[in-house]
């Protein structure tokens, strides 16, 4: 396993790896702010839904 390293730069890896994880979790975070279920910045569309809506059990349970 040591032997990757003498490919790859370590700080050049790991700054390119943690740049990829950033991008990554800014994409999801703004995919999931763009649908009306898991936006939770504006709180209206979640407030909308009751939880009925929300829970799995059928209703009178």
């Amino acid at each position: 396993m040591h032997l990757i390293w003498t490919l790859f730069d370590p700080r050049r890896a790991l700054v390119a790896l943690f740049g990829f994880l950033g991008v990554l979790a800014f994409t999801i975070h703004f995919i999931l702010l763009s649908t009306p279920e898991w936006n939770w910045i504006s709180g209206e569309a979640s407030a909308a839904m009751s939880a009925a809506e929300i829970s799995p059990l059928p209703p009178g349970r």
